[in-house]
């Protein structure tokens, strides 16, 4: 009996009636094209690229500079567990007049006499003219200094925050003077004071004959003639006529200048023999595990230039040099103020959140930074002064971070970065890469090193913008 012919959409879906062969079996006789190794934590490391290095022979690089008598002014540092907050109370030396002050128990008594006191934004907490009665720290919040112009126009002449202190110039001179203030101080934000009246400093001064020698070793240093840099002066005469009397001079070194030492990034990386011996075309095996290696090396080694405690960049900035912005986030004005504050500023250094921040404020006013290209990239420029992007910068849980101006070079007095060449085995300038051992697992290890540090030569090489807030404005 005939039987029906099979429909012709059956026969075309039936496996045994494929025509020709699969794409699917074909590959198997395919040479796949591949990329090497691709990484995503590789970035455009500005730092490394456009910071000068200076071949550190003996691994110690020495910064020999005048001798300096002035005293910076560095930050307080607190203790705060919820609604409490107290001075540390070794970080009270950075007080000019308790500088180098060893005594832990005096620092200890003297830390526990600062009350804390709050205040809201807008709150005057001192009045130009008026009599210092009490040295303040501000714990927490950003306070204005106000000052009066020539034709008696309020301005603003400076912006403190967390770990600044005022009033210390009651004691400057060595005793409790009832000295006016020179300026105002308005509160920008809410926040906590803390304060020490004179009065009880006077007390501890009294009965405390090593607080008496720090007050007056200070005095005496301060009245020695220096320049506006706090350095000795070099005396000079200028402008005389006939046959006066020269001044005789010299120029004077710190004793006991800054050296910087070397740091060192380093891994082990193994890679098993058969893995090296049998699979390596196209591409070497040991290659491409070397390549990622160092470049997440050179990731750290930017990391630590900026954040390292001993050298990195935001630690070692002088405090003189920091300044916060104005309002919040990073406006024109605090971009000016930070390239005011140094000659021959060769680029800034910025979150690209904070480069972001600050184009919203150039948008807002009508101002547009301008660009250019370097080494093939576009990249937003202020006055003509490249601003770098650098994710190595933290950012706070607060969503404030830091920008950075520096100037650059040995000859310019400037930033340099630290490296020496010519290691054994060195695969890079300053890194390299040693053979270890095959262990009884058929496993090859090599060791690898990068070595690097960075000085700041002279302290206005460097400046930072801190407390540069990111948070979009509600709209």
């Amino acid at each position: 009996m005939p039987t029906d012919p099979m429909p012709q959409d059956l026969v075309q879906d039936s496996p045994d009636s494929q025509l020709s062969l699969s794409t699917a079996a074909a590959r198997n006789l395919a040479t796949t094209t591949k990329t090497v190794p691709q990484m995503q934590g590789i970035t455009s490391r500005w730092l490394l690229r456009k910071l000068p290095f200076v071949q550190v022979s003996g691994g110690t690089y020495r910064v020999n500079r005048r001798l300096t008598h002035a005293v910076g002014r560095g930050r307080i540092a607190f203790d705060q567990s919820g609604e409490d907050i107290r001075v540390l109370a070794p970080t009270l030396t950075e007080l000019p007049i308790l500088r180098g002050l060893d005594d832990e128990a005096l620092l200890t008594e003297l830390a526990g006499r600062f009350t804390p006191r709050r205040f809201a934004a807008g709150e005057q907490l001192a009045e130009a003219g008026q009599p210092v009665t009490e040295i303040l720290v501000v714990g927490h919040g950003k306070v204005a200094k106000v000052g009066t112009s020539k034709y008696g126009e309020t301005t603003i002449v400076g912006s403190l925050a967390g770990g600044d202190h005022l009033g210390d110039e009651a004691v400057a001179g060595g005793v409790v003077d009832s000295v006016p203030w020179g300026y105002g101080a308005r509160a920008t934000t809410s926040g906590v004071l803390l304060a020490l009246p004179l009065s009880a400093f006077q007390e501890l001064l009294d009965r405390s004959e090593t607080l008496r020698t720090q007050v007056a070793s200070h005095a005496a240093q301060r009245d020695k003639p220096t320049n506006k840099k706090g350095e000795a002066e070099i005396s000079l005469a200028a402008g005389h006529e006939g046959e006066a009397d020269l001044p005789g001079t010299f120029v004077d070194y710190e004793l006991s200048p800054r050296e910087y030492q070397l740091s060192v990034a380093q891994t082990v990386l193994r890679v098993h023999s058969r893995v090296a011996d049998l699979y390596n075309d196209p591409m070497n095996q040991t290659e491409q595990q070397l390549r990622l290696t160092v470049e997440a090396l050179k990731e750290r080694q930017e990391y630590e230039l900026v954040n390292n405690g001993q050298f990195g960049l935001l630690a070692n900035a002088a405090n003189e040099q920091r300044i916060h912005t104005h309002s919040g986030p990073p406006t024109p004005d605090d971009m000016d103020e930070l390239l005011s504050m140094r000659r021959s500023t060769k680029f800034f250094l910025a979150h690209p959140k904070a480069i972001a921040a600050f184009g919203r404020e150039c948008t807002k006013r009508g101002v547009y930074p301008t660009s250019g290209t370097v080494d093939g990239n576009r990249v937003f420029a202020w006055r003509d002064v490249p601003i770098y992007p650098c994710s190595k910068i933290p950012i706070t849980d607060g969503h404030t971070t830091s920008i950075l101006a520096m100037r650059t070079g040995e000859d310019e007095q400037g930033v340099v970065g630290l490296h020496q060449t010519g290691l054994p085995d060195e695969y890079e300038p300053s890194l390299n890469v040693r053979f270890m051992n095959i262990d009884d697992k058929a496993i090859i290890s090599y060791l690898v090193s990068a070595y690097y540090s960075a000085a700041i030569l002279v302290p206005d090489a460097l400046g930072v913008l801190e407390n540069v807030e990111l948070d979009r404005p509600r709209t």
